[in-house]
């Protein structure tokens, strides 16, 4: 692990021994690159995005916590996105490098942490090796006081075309769309056309990720559900941080526990997502 920058934000670079590599911006806790032992870029990054901690940052990983989009009367997807993270400890395991970053109480600037006053440490895990990523975020509650949160890693998956894109694993479960309205899935593999927001429930097995030639297997535990998202060609272009044509190069995938969870004090939550390119 050493230091480095990222646009102009203060970042940490992660390099395993097979030439795996990541980048994380201390803005943020904010996983901006990932790839694999060929070299292989494995996560998209819009080009307009801010990169001067005047923003959340559009791409990569998002942490999202305490609160899930406007679910809550919060910033929208939550405050660890747009707060400065802490280096707590790198190393390698078996092959495998890693870094540890710490968010807690004390490090929210006054006007978030009056407007969400509870004890807490945030631990973000990220290890990789040759052409597996994996990423663990826990949450601690270190007061006597229960809170509630939801949490989230808002993945952009670097894709070379969205239309050529499958994701299978979801058929039969249940999901919700933007509308609110639920159904079941019934097609084997999830296609991508233009504009799809959808929050997938109590997710069963692994997803598999098929962009073209490439796939991306993706694991959770202790995320329930999953999150599919893409802005289609009106919101991208309405949105000010994303080139228009950009939409066309990603996919979010997000491992997410959207309904909150209730911590109480001193008990502690992990949850787990594993990315393996195929």
């Amino acid at each position: 692990m050493h230091l480095t920058q990222f646009g102009a934000l203060p970042a940490v670079a992660i390099e395993a021994a097979d030439g795996a590599r990541a980048i994380v911006t201390l803005y943020g806790g904010h996983l901006v690159s990932w790839r694999t032992a060929d070299g292989r870029e494995r996560l998209f990054c819009s080009a307009r995005s801010a990169l001067d901690g005047g923003r959340a940052i559009r791409g990569g990983v998002p942490l999202i916590f305490p609160q899930f989009g406007a679910r809550g009367d919060g910033l929208r997807h939550g405050f660890a996105r747009v707060c400065h993270w802490r280096p707590a400890g790198h190393g390698r395991d078996d092959e495998e490098a890693y870094a540890v970053f710490q968010l807690a109480a004390a490090d929210l600037p006054a006007e978030l942490a009056a407007a969400w006053p509870y004890a807490f440490e945030l631990s973000f895990r990220v290890a990789l090796r040759g052409d597996t990523l994996s990423l663990a975020l826990s949450v601690r509650n270190t007061g006597e006081a229960a809170f509630p949160f939801s949490a989230a890693l808002h993945s952009y998956f670097l894709v070379e075309q969205l239309d050529a894109c499958r994701l299978a694993g979801l058929q039969h479960v249940r999901y919700s769309d933007e509308s609110g309205a639920a159904a079941l899935q019934a097609e084997a593999e999830l296609g991508f056309a233009d504009k799809l927001d959808r929050i997938y429930y109590q997710l069963p097995a692994p997803l598999l990720l098929r962009a073209g030639a490439a796939a991306l297997r993706l694991e959770q535990d202790g995320f329930t559900d999953a999150v599919v998202w893409n802005p289609g060609a009106a919101d991208a272009a309405a949105l000010s941080d994303m080139e228009d044509e950009e939409y066309r190069r990603f996919v979010c995938v997000e491992a997410a526990l959207i309904e909150p969870d209730l911590l109480a004090g001193g008990a502690e939550w992990t949850g787990l997502q594993r990315v393996a390119a195929q």
